[in-house]
């Protein structure tokens, strides 16, 4: 670690103000808590989590939906992070239903092809990471048994919205290395703030919060890729032309957040005969929250999981009560594996 402990003595030498930069990947969080950075860097330099875990912003609504398509006698194909995230009426695991977990949609659509007598749904979570692969499994043109909800989400959009409210008071992002990876870092060029993509290694962290720390002390903006390995500004332009084949962008709901424009993606008419809440008239609803649960905020980089009332006591990975305690990706699971030993 001794390039790590050179840009850990930089870091410390240069941040002699407040500064907070978010993150927005679960990946990463996973890998601060791990490796025990936040409890090597500097004071003053606040590393908060944004909305960076897909199966934590799926809205209840989008859960509820997937119940009743369980009701209406479906096969459910999941991750397996989603099975407990709690909806209205309980959770997948609870639901009594034909519900498998798979290890992507290419598994459940082999399960459409081997059962076709059954109707298969595929809960399609993520950002743009998964994206293509669905879109390239939906071109392959599986068996009409077989349908997806789609529950996809846009990072840039979220960007917006936050930067924007500025609640969270950020002076700066950490961009996720897996999406840039698909999306490349060109589309973040508008937002006028310092970013710099970063990896996932602790030394990948640390360079990509020093490279964020020096904009923020020359009062510059720019996209910065301590990324270089895997990142390239354009993308992976294949994975993109798949996805926008397949997929629009539409106004959505996220969880914590009110419907961000254009921040969803949906399947094009022309494929609408995957798309299983037109297939099924399903019907996703706004749902008021309602527990004391905190994920929202968590969400928002306005509140850490130890905030909350709920943590570690009522909300555990064994009982969760909001989707954060649930994911692997989940700010409340990785503080409770990781930050609450150290407390």
């Amino acid at each position: 670690m001794a390039v790590g402990k050179e840009i850990l003595d930089t870091l410390h030498a240069l941040v002699d103000r407040d500064i907070t930069l978010m993150h927005i990947c679960g990946t990463h969080e996973a890998a601060i808590a791990r490796a025990g950075l936040r409890s090597v860097l500097p004071e003053r330099l606040k590393i908060v989590m944004g909305p960076g875990c897909p199966v934590c912003i799926t809205p209840q609504g989008e859960i509820d939906a997937a119940l009743d398509l369980v009701e209406r006698d479906c096969t459910i194909a999941t991750y397996g992070d989603l099975l407990r995230v709690p909806g209205t009426k309980g959770s997948l695991e609870s639901s009594g239903g034909d519900v498998r977990v798979v290890q992507g949609i290419h598994k459940a659509a082999e399960i459409a092809r081997r059962e076709p007598d059954r109707e298969v749904v595929f809960i399609s979570v993520g950002f743009e990471t998964t994206a293509p692969t669905v879109a390239a499994t939906i071109l392959s043109r599986p068996p009409e048994n077989f349908s997806i909800l789609s529950c996809h989400r846009l990072v840039p959009p979220a960007m917006a919205w936050l930067l924007g409210q500025g609640e969270a008071s950020l002076d700066g992002f950490l961009l996720p290395g897996h999406v840039c990876a698909v999306m490349g870092y060109e589309e973040y060029e508008r937002f006028p703030v310092p970013q710099v993509v970063a990896g996932f290694e602790p030394e990948d962290i640390l360079l990509g919060l020093l490279m964020a720390v020096q904009q923020v002390r020359e009062g510059a903006h720019r996209v910065e890729n301590a990324y270089p390995r895997v990142v390239t500004r354009e993308g992976n332009v294949k994975a993109k032309r798949l996805m926008y084949e397949v997929f629009e962008p539409y106004d959505v709901e996220w969880r914590g957040f009110p419907v961000i424009p254009a921040s969803g993606l949906r399947l094009k008419p022309e494929f609408e005969g995957y798309d299983a809440q037109k297939k099924y008239d399903i019907e996703i609803r706004h749902v008021d929250k309602h527990s004391a649960c905190i994920c929202d905020k968590v969400l928002r980089g306005i509140a850490r999981p130890s905030d909350c009332k709920l943590f570690g006591k009522v909300c555990t990975p064994r009982t969760p009560v909001g989707p954060c305690m649930v994911s692997h990706e989940g700010a409340c699971k990785i503080w409770h594996l990781y930050e609450s030993r150290r407390a």
